[in-house]
C-alpha cells in the first residue's frame, strides 16, 4: 500500500483541458483508493482571471462525470483546490510565491511541491525560468517538476532545455512524463521478459527475426493541426512514445528493479542504435478519400493546416541495435494517422523452425514462424501464434493463438495518468524519462528531420504509403 506525503501540487497551465480531462480526477481517485484525500491540495495556475470558487466548480464537476456517486467531493474541493492567476504583469511569479507559501501555512503542508507543466512546449523554457528566479524550488521539504513531452524540438533545443532545467532543478527532481510508460501492459515488459525463462531465453538475435512497433490512429489531425503541423508523426510519436517501448523491448536486464538501474539500461539501448540513412525511413500524409463510406479531408484541408504543408502524418523506419544480443534484427517501427484501426503493439517475430520433415505434404504443411503479439491499446494483452496438426488426414497445419487479456482477469485497469502522478509523488523516477535518454534519441532522429525527405500521399483507412508494404 502506498504511503504519500502531505504536498502542494501546482499545475501550472491549469485552464486548458488537460487539468479537468485527466489530471484532477487521477489525483482525486489516487489518494481516493488510497485514502489520503486529506494529504493532496492542488493549486491551479493560469493568467486567466478566475477566482477559487470558479476554479474549485470547474475540478468539481471534472470529478462527478468521473468518479461514482457518494464520494464528498464538495467538502474536498472547497478545502483542498486553489487558484493563482499570473496576470499580465511581470511579477506574477512572486504572487505565486507569496500565495504557494499562505497556502502552506494554512493547510500546515510542509513545504513539500509538486510543479506540473501543463502548457504548450514553447512556454516551458520562460515558466522554467520564471519559477527558479522567484526561488519557488527552494523550499523546507521536497520540489519536484513535471514535464510534459515533447522535451525540446530537435537535439539543440533539448541541450538548451535540459541546461535550463538544471540550473535550478537536479536530475533526481525533474520527471519528463510519457504516458505511454504508465500503461499497465507497457510496466508488465519488464516482468513478462526477465520474470519468465521461457520467453528471455529466447530473447536475441539467435531467435528472433524481427520486431515491429506499431502505433496506428484511425482519426486524422482532428483540432490538433496547430500543435501538430509543428511536430508531424516523428516527433509526436517516434521520438518519445515509440522509442521507449524499443527500449524497454531491447534492454538488457537491469541490475536491480529500480530507476537508476532501468534508466542506464535503456541508455545503452538508444547509444547501440546504428544511425539512420535516408533508404531507412519512409514518410507518408494522409490525402482525401473515403473511410467506412463517407468522405475524409486531406490532412492539407483539415482546419488549421497551413496550404503546401508538408508534415508527415506517417512515418516507417526501419532500425538496427548493434550489440551482442540483436545485431543483424531489424527493427520497424510505424506510426501513422487515419490508418485502418486504432491499434498499438509489439510483434516479436521468431525464426521458423529448421525442419524438413513435412516436405512430402509442403501443400498443406506451411509451416509459419511463431509470433508474440504484445497489444498496448486497445483490448490489453498478449497473443503467441503458433501451429497445429488439423484432425484426421491428410497432415494439414493450421495456425492457432494462446491469449490473455488484462481486463478478464484484473477488471478495469489504473490509468496511465493515475500510475504516474503516484509516483512523482512518492519521487520515483523508474517510469520516467532521464535526460541522457533524451539526447540520445533526439541525436538519432534530428538528421532525419534535417534530411528533407520526400512525404508521400496514401489512402485514408489504408496501411500507409503503397512503397511501405
Amino acid at each position: 500500500m502506498r504511503s504519500f506525503q502531505p504536498h502542494l501540487f501546482v499545475i501550472l497551465g491549469a485552464s486548458g483541458d488537460l487539468t479537468s480531462r485527466k489530471l484532477a480526477p487521477a489525483l482525486f481517485h489516487l489518494m481516493e483508493r488510497h485514502n489520503e484525500l486529506r494529504c493532496c491540495h492542488i493549486l491551479g495556475v493560469a493568467r486567466s482571471d478566475m477566482s477559487d470558487a470558479a476554479f474549485r466548480d470547474s475540478v468539481r464537476d471534472a470529478l462527478h462525470e468521473r468518479h461514482p456517486e457518494g464520494s464528498d467531493l464538495s467538502a474536498w474541493c472547497d478545502d483542498h483546490v486553489f487558484y493563482q492567476s499570473l496576470g499580465g504583469g511581470g511579477n506574477g511569479y512572486d504572487g505565486l510565491a507569496r500565495r504557494i507559501a499562505s497556502i502552506e501555512k494554512e493547510c500546515g503542508l510542509p513545504g513539500n511541491r509538486v510543479f506540473y507543466l501543463a502548457l504548450p512546449p514553447k512556454t516551458f523554457p520562460g515558466t522554467i525560468e520564471a519559477l527558479g528566479q522567484a526561488n519557488l524550488h527552494k523550499t523546507a521539504g521536497w520540489a519536484r517538476l513535471v514535464i510534459e513531452k515533447p522535451f525540446g524540438h530537435d537535439l539543440t533545443s533539448a541541450h538548451a532545455l535540459n541546461d535550463l532545467v538544471h540550473r535550478y532543478f537536479s536530475e533526481s527532481q525533474i520527471f519528463r512524463i510519457d504516458h505511454y510508460l504508465g500503461k499497465e501492459t507497457v510496466q508488465n515488459l519488464l516482468v513478462f521478459r526477465f520474470g519468465n525463462a521461457l520467453f528471455e531465453s529466447v530473447w536475441h538475435r539467435g531467435q528472433i527475426e524481427r520486431v515491429d512497433i506499431q502505433v496506428h490512429e484511425s482519426l486524422g489531425v482532428e483540432t490538433r493541426a496547430g500543435y501538430y503541423d509543428q511536430s508531424g508523426a516523428l516527433r509526436d510519436m517516434v521520438q518519445n512514445h515509440i522509442t521507449q517501448l524499443l527500449s524497454l523491448v531491447a534492454m538488457e536486464a537491469p541490475a536491480r528493479f529500480d530507476a537508476d538501474s532501468i534508466r542506464q539500461e535503456k541508455i545503452k539501448v538508444l547509444e547501440s542504435i546504428v544511425p539512420l540513412r535516408p533508404e531507412d525511413v519512409l514518410l507518408g500524409q494522409y490525402a482525401a478519400g473515403d473511410v467506412d463510406g463517407k468522405p475524409v479531408r486531406a490532412y492539407g484541408e483539415e482546419t488549421g493546416v497551413p496550404d503546401g504543408s508538408t508534415t508527415e502524418t506517417f512515418v516507417r523506419l526501419r532500425m538496427e541495435i548493434a550489440n551482442w544480443r540483436w545485431r543483424g534484427v531489424p527493427f520497424i517501427l510505424e506510426t501513422g494517422k487515419r490508418m485502418p484501426k486504432k491499434r498499438t503493439r509489439i510483434a516479436i517475430r521468431f525464426q521458423p523452425a529448421p525442419v524438413s520433415l513435412f516436405r512430402p505434404y509442403e501443400d498443406t504443411c506451411n509451416v509459419r514462424p511463431n509470433i508474440l503479439e504484445i497489444t498496448l491499446q486497445p483490448d490489453e494483452g498478449f497473443n503467441l501464434h503458433f501451429d497445429v496438426k488439423q484432425p484426421r488426414m491428410p497432415l494439414r497445419l493450421t495456425p492457432r493463438r494462446l491469449r490473455f487479456r488484462y481486463d478478464e482477469v484484473f477488471g478495469d485497469l489504473p490509468q496511465a495518468y493515475e500510475t504516474l502522478l503516484g509516483d512523482v509523488i512518492q519521487g520515483d523516477q523508474t517510469l520516467f524519462v532521464h535526460a541522457d535518454e533524451v539526447i540520445n534519441s533526439w541525436r538519432l532522429y534530428t538528421p532525419v528531420l534535417e534530411a528533407g525527405l520526400p512525404v508521400h500521399p496514401y489512402a485514408p483507412g489504408s496501411p500507409g504509403p503503397d512503397s511501405a508494404s
